[in-house]
Parts: structure tokens; C-alpha cells; sequence
């Protein structure tokens, strides 16, 4: 079984970013990792951008579905630009709540490791994102859920280089044979 990291938080806050970078720094380091990307920018590449709840559940099988191809692949760290938390919050503010469907595969127990990006940093414009000015509210959704869920995040904050650099310094209690950063 692969280490499984969860990379999650509010739009623009740097996931993808850190996800990369991180995979790049450990592959540099001989250890097979790879990036799971957000599912949800595959998923509208091919459809126009309407959600419903359907889309919702199927954005989360398909996030699913794409870390167990990588895992499949033989990585030893799984980077997860989001988990289906990300689409349980978003179902739960586009629609008051989230299907029972989508509840039963969140699942933020099973990352070793979740690192939750703060809305420090300036918001980037993309068509997929829509709350510019809610990112602290939605931070407090994904802090709520993880508490509730038992699971203590490390908290993401600063430049690029700082959260780069937590995130190194907390993978290093998983593979120890990490150099510092």
C-alpha cells in the first residue's frame, strides 16, 4: 500500500502547486510518486460546466478511481490533489447537504497524512473556481469535517517555499531516509 497524502482546502489556495512540487522533490529523491490531480478538471474538460449532485458523486468515484490506478502503478506516495471531502463540501454548499452515496466514500480516516492549505494567498482566477471571497468560510468547512472525522490536518500557510518545506518536514516522519529541505 502506498503512503497516501490528502492535499485539500479552499479554491486557490496552492494545492496543485504543492502537489507538484512535492512529487518533483521526492522523485528527485529515488521514491516513486506520483500526482493524483484534481478529477474534476478532467471531468469538465469533457462537458460543460453544470453541477448536480450527479456530477458531484461522479467527480468523487472518478478521484477515487484515479488513485487507485496510481497506487496500481506502483507508487510508493500518493500525492491526492483533493479527496472526495473537497466534493462532499461542495455538495454541501451548492446543495445544502451531501447524498448518502457521496458520504459513505469520503473517507479522510485513510490518508497517513492530510495537509489543509490555508487562504493566505492571493486568489488565481479559473473557470472552475466560483468563491473568491468565501475561501476562509470553506477552510472552516474543511476544518470542521476533519475534526469531526477524527483527522488532524497539518495546516499549509506562507510562501510557496514554507508550505513546500512543512509539508517535506512532515513527510520525513513517514520515510525517514528523507534528506532536511
Amino acid at each position: 500500500m502506498p503512503l497516501r497524502l490528502a492535499i485539500v482546502g479552499p479554491e486557490s489556495c496552492g494545492k496543485s502547486t504543492l502537489a507538484a512540487e512535492l512529487g518533483a522533490a521526492l522523485q528527485a529523491q529515488g521514491i516513486a510518486a506520483a500526482w493524483v490531480p484534481e478529477y474534476a478538471r478532467q471531468y469538465y474538460a469533457a462537458r460543460a460546466y453544470h453541477v448536480s449532485p450527479a456530477d458531484i458523486l461522479a467527480i468523487a468515484r472518478g478521484q477515487l478511481a484515479a488513485e487507485a490506478a496510481a497506487a496500481a502503478r506502483g507508487a510508493r506516495v500518493l500525492l491526492c490533489d483533493t479527496t472526495v471531502l473537497t466534493c462532499r463540501i461542495w455538495a454541501q454548499v451548492a446543495f445544502g447537504a451531501a447524498e448518502p452515496a457521496l458520504l459513505a466514500l469520503d473517507r479522510p480516516q485513510d490518508y497517513a497524512l492530510t495537509l489543509l492549505a490555508c487562504p493566505d494567498i492571493p486568489w488565481q482566477p479559473d473557470p472552475l473556481r466560483s468563491h473568491p471571497q468565501q475561501r476562509d468560510w470553506l477552510f472552516g468547512l474543511y476544518q470542521q469535517a476533519l475534526a469531526d472525522a477524527g483527522v488532524t490536518p497539518l495546516l499549509l500557510a506562507g510562501t510557496r517555499q514554507a508550505r513546500l518545506a512543512a509539508a517535506w518536514r512532515a513527510l520525513q516522519q513517514w520515510l525517514p531516509q528523507l534528506p532536511n529541505f
